[in-house]
């Protein structure tokens, strides 16, 4: 059932939040918890991680084995050639982290598993998890990195629960979910969160992906006071393929930049599978997926998550899309 074993690629995690947040604190129970799972982690600087020492038994140049069988290498040069050595490797680990550092903007490293083959061919990217220091978040709540790692996580840990009162959480996690409707949020403290939320939650599968909360279409949804929000789009009906086409590389291009995340399910006129996509800035994935179920409704699903967005006019433009009901 899982796509990632029938093809023996390796589920990537990418790990990301601002610095401070919790990051090193996750990778450390992710490299100590006993889950059975070998992982291998990338850090973008070994030397200012600080992982526990007592983890790091071979102090390779780049690839470090630690005493659990889990292996650690620092990324020093380019993430596609660290992957390559890794990957010699494959028998030694399970499940691939890759953290990156608290103020990297986390496009480039996903864009890199649906550009480059042999990383499509040997990887699958799991799942983006953002760790958001719920304490001092505010502080920098209007910084581009904040806003765009909430943006592009599928898990976010609301970390540091503890310090702050409940209100202002919920006010937080309602905050997080009007810029990015498609993130599992969960509430924690020290890091703490069980491995079965972290790894191996496919979220980039998108079957799974498109659990939109019902709640995100309602009236309150649309009072975008944050400059990074979410877009949902839910339509009926068949939709004209060469249109929607158009329509796609048009809007890319013009605002490529401005779209951090974009997914949908759609129901294609004369095809009977749905057609899954997925995109990251102008980076665009498209393919059918399985055939529709007869008990389905087959209907066009769509989430843009990104700053700048016309909710209007995209709603307009996607309609236009739709083969016009004779």
């Amino acid at each position: 059932m899982l796509s990632a074993e029938t093809s023996n690629s390796v589920p990537v995690t990418v790990l990301t939040g601002y610095l401070g947040a919790g990051k090193t604190t996750l990778l450390n129970h992710i490299l100590t918890y006993e889950h059975g799972k070998k992982v291998a982690v990338i850090v973008n600087e070994f030397g200012e991680v600080g992982i526990d020492n007592q983890l790091v038994i071979d102090a390779d140049e780049e690839i470090f084995e630690m005493n659990n069988g889990c292996i650690c290498c620092t990324v020093r040069g380019d993430l596609i050639r660290i992957i390559g050595n890794l990957m010699k490797r494959r028998d030694k680990f399970d499940h691939l982290v890759i953290e990156t550092t608290g103020l990297a903007d986390p496009a480039p490293v996903i864009q890199t598993f649906f550009v480059d083959e042999d990383m499509q061919s040997q990887l699958s990217l799991d799942a983006v998890v953002t760790v958001v220091d719920a304490k001092h978040i505010w502080q920098h709540w209007e910084a581009d990195e904040a806003q765009e790692q909430i943006a592009f996580a599928d898990v976010i840990l609301l970390n540091k629960t503890d310090l702050v009162a409940p209100e202002i959480l919920d006010e937080l996690e309602k905050r997080i979910r009007g810029m990015n409707a498609l993130a599992k949020i969960y509430r924690t403290r020290n890091s703490e969160l069980n491995m079965d939320a972290l790894l191996g939650v496919q979220a980039f599968d998108l079957d799974r992906a498109l659990e939109i909360d019902p709640n995100f279409l309602g009236e309150d949804a649309h009072q975008h006071d944050e400059t990074v929000y979410s877009v949902a789009l839910v339509e009926p009906g068949e939709l004209d393929g060469q249109k929607l086409n158009a329509w796609m590389t048009e809007l890319l291009r013009t605002q490529g930049p401005d779209i951090f995340r974009m997914k949908g399910i759609l129901n294609i006129a004369g095809e009977d599978h749905r057609f899954v996509f997925q995109g990251v800035h102008m980076i665009f994935d498209g393919k059918p997926d399985r055939p529709w179920k007869p008990t389905e409704t087959r209907k066009n699903e769509l989430v843009f998550i990104g700053r700048n967005l016309d909710e209007t006019k995209l709603k307009q433009d996607f309609q236009a899309c739709l083969v016009n009901s004779q």
